[in-house]
């Protein structure tokens, strides 16, 4: 069943039951060493999920749950379904803040596994209707509960009994809040400090967190981002980039911010609003690549943008679209 949080539309299943969540896996098509986050509706169902939560981990709890922010924790012996945690002895955890999510998972009476309810590898779903493009005839049902609120998944991080907190995925809760709550400091996990594409996944462990080691969210279309401190360098290189597909006879797109709009000619140009406003590419931004593809457009342009604040969730999602494929000028 797939159901919207606060951050994009998941696709739910008894954590324990290991049956219902490999159908997930065999929905998605999602691989098998990729964990599932594990969602819950009230603190008392840690209890038996996890072995223990240090003082960091409930000081992050304290301000974010609900919302979206997942911890990894140590989970208890037998608490779930070895698919769910991919043999690691660990398992990520979030409470979601919207009301559909929360009434659906504490009417399940169980902690419910639920990854983004699209197909693996596809942009994540902000609208229901994204879910039954990906997922129709694979799935049971969907609850529709109109637009996700975020558009990016939630934040996965490890608390560390020293104060310091990892964030393995950036996501709807930024490096600059978590600061305020780590005693020990924010670090990056080694993987977003070192990100690289396919051809490095293959060499990497098993991921300790969603997002960590495959290409997400991609379009049909080829992407690629342009990043450069001039602006009207970055704009002449993307229309340069533009002209040059067009004349192979590409259907060309462009995903810009307002700011450069006027700069740009393409058969689909798509908005992620204001460089002032970093939330609103993060709300935008799956919804465009899918527009992209509902278009028919086969060469695709991208801005980049500063990462900070929500701009390092944007960045982390539109270079995996890309699959790292960054032009610099």
């Amino acid at each position: 069943m797939a159901f919207p949080t606060e951050t994009v539309y998941g696709l739910g299943a008894d954590a324990r039951n290991t049956a219902a969540v490999e159908a997930i896996f065999a929905a998605k098509g999602r691989p098998s060493d990729n964990p599932l986050i594990v969602h819950i509706a009230d603190m008392s169902q840690l209890d038996g999920l996890v072995t223990a939560v240090n003082e960091t981990g409930r000081r992050l709890m304290e301000a974010f749950w609900p919302g979206p922010l997942t911890l990894v924790l140590p989970a208890a012996p037998g608490a779930v379904s070895p698919r769910v945690t991919a043999g690691l002895d660990t398992v990520a955890v979030r409470m979601p803040a919207h009301d559909i999510a929360l009434r659906l998972i504490a009417a399940a009476g169980c902690p419910v596994a639920a990854p983004s309810a699209n197909r693996s590898g596809r942009p994540s779903p902000t609208l229901a209707g994204h879910v039954g493009d990906d997922l129709a005839g694979r799935i049971d049902g969907i609850v529709d509960g109109g637009p996700t609120g975020v558009g990016v998944e939630s934040t996965v991080v490890e608390a560390g009994d020293d104060g310091v907190v990892t964030v393995l995925r950036p996501g709807g809760i930024t490096v600059e809040q978590l600061a305020r709550h780590a005693e020990g400091g924010v670090r990056l996990d080694a993987a977003l400090q070192n990100a690289g594409g396919d051809s490095e996944a293959k060499d990497m462990p098993a991921p300790r967190s969603p997002g960590m080691k495959y290409t997400h969210y991609a379009p049909r279309g080829a992407l690629r981002v342009v990043s450069g401190s001039a602006p009207e360098r970055v704009a002449d290189r993307i229309q340069a980039e533009l002209d040059a597909a067009r004349a192979r006879g590409e259907i060309t797109g462009v995903l810009a911010f307002d700011e450069h709009l006027p700069f740009y000619r393409a058969d689909c140009v798509l908005s992620l609003g204001s460089l002032t406003a970093l939330e609103t590419a993060a709300h935008r931004l799956y919804a465009a690549l899918r527009r992209f593809d509902d278009s028919g457009v086969t060469f695709i342009m991208a801005e980049s943008c500063p990462q900070e604040g929500l701009g390092a969730a944007v960045m982390n999602r539109l270079l995996k679209a890309a699959g790292q494929q960054v032009i610099y000028v």
